[in-house]
């Protein structure tokens, strides 16, 4: 059966190679961009294009509402727009801080809303949330692009509890580094650096520099396992996707269980007697 896909972001990455793997099976695919070029690219691909800023509340209930008016329906949501900010904690600004939330929390945040009454009602839906395993395991250096990550995980691992009763199903995708833009002209570097900090907390900076273009995962296949998952009667919450993913999840999984098992008696004695 024909779906209908709105996809964030499908300018470039990902959300590009999401869409086109979409449209090739035949799906119906809407896809938000920022600029009217952009939009007139993606047409040329067979989408339908929406210009709007995910931050814009009013643009994207405008827009959910244009696409639900022309498909009938909106049956899958892919939250992947995103951009990473570099650099430690304390050099980012609160101005820069404030634009990583608003676009990797409060634009997916603004999606869901949108599109949440329309599923509700059917007692149908999929949402995928394209996450990172930054939102699982953090990376000195990208402290606050974590955050923003661990955020959008919470919020949505909860409305997956809130929602799973209503026929609706929720996935966070977590990427490991995948051959998109996102090292290189997608990644925003914090404008005031601070000496003490060019040591580790420099390394993911020189390290997105130099692997830019070089990353393991494949986007296009990436986009197949979307599919999958969109197309599962069962999905998980999460997905990891890339040996590095896997690798750097299975560390913070066992650094936190190390800590649980040291601790397990500290833990337990705040109980009352």
């Amino acid at each position: 059966m024909t779906q209908t896909w709105l996809i964030t972001g499908v300018s470039g990455g990902l959300g590009r190679e999401i869409a086109l793997a979409a449209i090739a099976r035949g799906d119906l695919v809407f896809g938000t961009v920022r600029k009217a070029e952009a939009a007139e690219a993606f047409e040329r691909l067979g989408g339908r294009a929406l210009v709007l800023d995910v931050t814009d509340e009013a643009a994207v209930r405008a827009g959910v509402a244009q696409a639900e008016a022309a498909a009938g329906r909106i049956d899958i949501l892919v939250n992947n727009a995103g951009y990473g900010l570099v650099g430690a904690v304390e050099e980012a600004s609160l101005d820069e801080v404030r634009a990583q939330f608003e676009t990797n929390v409060i634009g997916p945040l603004n999606m869901l809303k949108a599109v949440l009454p329309a599923m509700r009602a059917r007692r149908a839906g999929r949402i995928i949330n394209i996450t990172s395993v930054s939102g699982l395991a953090v990376w000195a250096g990208t402290g606050v692009y974590c955050a923003s990550k661990w955020a959008l995980e919470g919020l949505t691992q909860t409305l997956a509890a809130e929602v799973a009763e209503l026929g609706i199903k929720v996935t966070n995708v977590a990427p490991g580094g995948l051959r998109t833009a996102f090292a290189g002209g997608s990644k925003a570097v914090v404008a005031g650096k601070i000496a003490d900090y060019d040591g580790l907390a420099r390394d993911a900076e020189r390290i997105m520099a130099d692997h830019a273009g070089h990353e393991p995962g494949d986007p296009a296949k990436a986009a197949q396992a979307v599919l999958q998952i969109a197309d599962a009667e069962a999905p998980p919450m999460h997905l990891l996707l890339g040996q590095d993913a896997l690798t750097y999840a299975g560390y913070a999984a066992a650094s936190l269980k190390a800590d649980i098992d040291t601790w397990k008696g500290l833990t337990l004695s705040v109980g009352f007697d």
